[in-house]
């Protein structure tokens, strides 16, 4: 298949001759095994208006902003969008010396991946290799653009009234970024053990938290209407707020990692919520008064980190989508986690966060009995792929009921009551079947096989769903348990 990024297609020696598909629903857009680009060109398109409507509501939101605030946002658009040509041509210059220094890696829900005669895969896998961790290009380009856009950002104040405290909050924002952009990238090459991974965030994390405690900002709640009459107007949770945010940073760094197998899913996920908190930044700049100047400071502060990210974002976007050219690697993940933490507490809105990953909330719990060995987990949990039709499946891990753990049979039995996963019949030796533990291939299980980037759609669609029910309750449901909304 033409590869599109620079680099040329590489097929390994053995690998086997596929057989000639025809066009259609039965082979899944494939031409003799081959994927073809129109789901690519169409979101391209569908993200080429929605770059433009953004550009353009943000344009109308920063005229009522301050004239300072106005060049600071102009250098930032400025800056993204030129963020967003250097992801691009980047990945397709570096593709070939990604593969040369061994980073690189197979797509197995492919065609062109070598299988035997039942459709299993042949290992060691063969197939086309791809340029593997593309999402440290993603992220170096970040850092790089918020370094540049600092002078902008800083140049239209004199010394006796220069903010030392917004600057110190973003310097510390990026350099959280950068340390958790350098754990994912060393995660990358040497492949650490989760036990290693787990506590990484927390490190990456102290800089930004630092300053926050050295900026006096809150560590307390709102409480709401009906419970004031027990705990006051105000709850301030002290040191706990800190553990709070800690324990949010780990788990949006990893939590991106774990949600994933399809191609184009973590870096559309980020994308929809980059996008959402981007909404949230306008509509917050819009609705709040000018009198309330430091919570409008804290979204324009949110504003420059996330708009750079989103544009990166979608350049990688472009090419991790299927069929895949590249893949994002875990820095993308640590980076892409890593971000959504620090905007969210440069901009004091760290519960909003919380209900926009309400899927990988929802995913992290979901996987908690392989995650916690309760029910056996395989190396990879990706869906399978039906090679007669092109489409991707449910994937299975095998037990023995008796040789689970008290709590391991409880879960498998919750499992099978309530129809929350695909259980296969025992066969003779009574090894059993179960779909493995993620929310996609859930997905897989209540809507059945489809195509890979209809898969993407489906799970796309759901974290779109997501922000609107964030929205909701974040601009509805609570005023009627608070007096006040900001």
């Amino acid at each position: 298949r033409p590869c599109g990024a620079g680099w040329p297609a590489m097929a390994p020696a053995g690998a086997a001759a596929v057989a000639p598909a025809s066009r259609g629903a039965g082979s899944g857009g494939d031409t003799e095994g081959l994927p073809d680009e129109s789901s690519r060109r169409l979101l391209e398109h569908v993200l080429g208006a929605a770059a433009a409507i953004a550009a353009a509501i943000v344009a109308a939101v920063g005229r009522a902003l301050p004239g300072d605030v106005q060049l600071s946002l102009a250098a930032n658009l400025g800056l993204s969008a030129l963020g967003f040509v250097a992801t691009t041509s980047t990945i397709h210059m570096m593709g070939p010396s990604f593969i040369a220094a061994r980073l690189r890696g197979i797509d197995l829900n492919k065609r062109t991946t070598k299988r035997d005669a039942q459709g299993a895969l042949v290992r060691p896998v063969q197939g086309e290799e791809i340029p593997e961790s593309m999402g440290t290009v993603c992220a170096t380009v970040f850092i790089l653009v918020m370094s540049v856009f600092i002078p902008f950002a800083c140049a239209v104040y004199e010394r006796q009234n220069f903010p030392h405290a917004d600057l110190a909050e973003y310097l510390a924002a990026v350099l959280t970024i950068t340390f958790a952009t350098f754990m994912g990238f060393a995660d990358d090459v040497l492949d650490l053990r989760w036990r290693h991974k787990i506590p990484l965030p927390f490190l990456a994390t102290l800089p930004l938290l630092l300053v926050y405690y050295a900026n006096g900002n809150e560590t307390g709640v709102m409480v709401p209407n009906q419970l004031r009459g027990i705990f006051g107007d105000f709850v301030d949770l002290g040191i706990f707020w800190y553990f709070f945010l800690l324990i949010l940073a780990v788990f949006s760094t990893h939590t991106i990692n774990i949600y994933a197998g399809v191609n184009g899913l973590e870096a559309g996920q980020s994308v929809v919520i980059g996008a959402s908190v981007l909404i949230l930044n306008i509509v917050q700049l819009h609705r709040i008064p000018a009198e309330y100047a430091q919570y409008r400071e804290q979204h324009v502060q949110s504003l420059f980190l996330i708009i750079p990210f989103l544009t990166v974002s979608v350049a990688l976007l472009r090419l991790n989508w299927f069929p895949a050219r590249v893949f994002v690697g875990d820095t993308y993940c640590y980076f892409a986690g890593m971000t959504f933490a620090a905007v969210c507490i440069v901009g004091h809105f760290s519960k909003t966060m919380v209900l926009f990953m309400l899927p990988q909330w929802a995913n992290f719990l979901y996987s908690c009995p392989q995650l916690f060995r309760f029910i056996t987990i395989p190396r990879h949990r990706m869906p399978a792929f039906d090679l007669k039709h092109g489409f991707v499946m449910c994937s299975y891990t095998e037990l023995k009921l008796d040789e689970l753990r008290p709590i391991g049979k409880v879960v498998f039995w919750i499992l099978k009551t309530f129809r929350l996963a695909h259980v296969l019949p025992p066969d003779d030796e009574g090894v059993v079947k179960v779909s493995n533990l993620t929310l996609i291939n859930f997905m897989l299980f209540v809507l059945g096989p489809c195509r890979e980037d209809i898969l993407c759609l489906r799970l796309l669609m759901l974290q779109i769903a997501c922000s609107a029910l964030c929205f909701a309750i974040r601009f509805g449901l609570a005023g009627y348990v608070f007096d006040t909304i900001l």
